[in-house]
């Protein structure tokens, strides 16, 4: 992936939050291109009718390649109780500007069997998790 992007420009010092000086007001952790973490989690995902799945929890970086691996989306509960995380190819999420969110070709019966955990699970740490989750999903994730 290369570091300098084109059309790209530098708008503020690194490090503060000031808001975009071209007017647009948006916030300078994002760009057309680029987008920080802290904005990415919390975004909501719909399916493809635009139904309300769930939110993006966080997101899992491959160490080596730098790119996303998996999405974390959570799903159900109130206020942190009954929540369950779903893992999902990052590769299966795009982004409608209409709904403000991710939009997954993945129906909720889908997600409800898919691998999943509780809120105080870690199950990548387990090397093979990885892998039961590119079997789980399969085919079924779009590709890019």
């Amino acid at each position: 992936m290369p570091t300098e992007l084109p059309n790209e420009r530098t708008l503020r010092e690194p490090g503060t939050m000031e808001l975009d000086p071209s007017g647009d007001g948006v916030a300078l952790d994002e760009t057309r291109r680029l987008i920080a973490s802290n904005k990415v989690e919390g975004t909501a995902v719909y399916d493809r009718k635009g139904e309300h799945l769930g939110s993006v929890y966080n997101f899992m970086v491959d160490k080596v390649t730098g790119q996303v691996a998996y999405a974390v989306l959570s799903f159900g509960g109130f206020l942190g109780f009954g929540e369950s995380y779903h893992p999902v190819p990052w590769k299966a999420l795009t982004y409608d500007l209409r709904l403000g969110g991710y939009v997954i070709d993945i129906d909720a019966g889908t997600l409800a069997e898919a691998p999943r955990h509780g809120p105080d699970e870690d199950p990548f740490t387990d090397p093979s998790y990885g892998g039961r989750l590119d079997d789980y999903y399969g085919g079924r994730a779009p590709t890019i």
